[in-house]
């Protein structure tokens, strides 16, 4: 992957601000949208869910997740040319709350405040494995964790 395409993957995953969060559950995949939010190093990605969500359920069984993140439909001719990413990894419940994870959290979600005030959230910090990146219509790139963090 040369240095501009490298860029681009590392600002799609600083500017998008949704993600689609698979789980296995009872040994299918479920699919769910979800708020994220990567660390500078791109070697860890951040969800702060409830515990009554079917993907946390799902987490707590199995920790082996994906999150695909794609850039927003900006309504061109052809949607197969707009970036994403899938990233394959492991989800660990934090169940300390980190304050520095919860001001950064914050920081790019404000509306989001109530959910601290909630039992039953807590962030999960996934852990990537390996990415498959889009580029666009046939420029596709393979990255391990390694080259993930190496973008950051």
């Amino acid at each position: 992957m040369d240095a501009e395409t490298g860029r681009s993957l590392a600002g799609l995953i600083r500017k998008e601000r949704i993600a689609h969060l698979g789980t296995l559950r009872g040994g299918a995949p479920l699919v769910s949208m979800t708020l994220f939010m990567a660390g500078q190093d791109l070697a860890a990605f951040y969800v702060h869910v409830s515990r009554l969500a079917w993907h946390t359920q799902d987490m707590l069984q199995d920790p082996r997740v994906a999150l695909s993140i794609a850039e927003t439909d900006d309504g061109r001719a052809d949607p197969f040319t707009l970036m994403r990413v899938s990233i394959r990894g492991e989800a660990l419940n934090l169940k300390n709350e980190i304050p520095e994870l919860k001001a950064a959290w914050l920081q790019r979600f404000p509306q989001q405040a109530i959910n601290f005030e909630l039992a039953d959230f807590s962030f999960w910090k996934i852990a990537p494995r390996d990415a498959r990146f889009v580029a666009g219509f046939g420029r596709i790139h393979n990255l391990s964790a390694a080259g993930l963090r190496a973008l950051a």
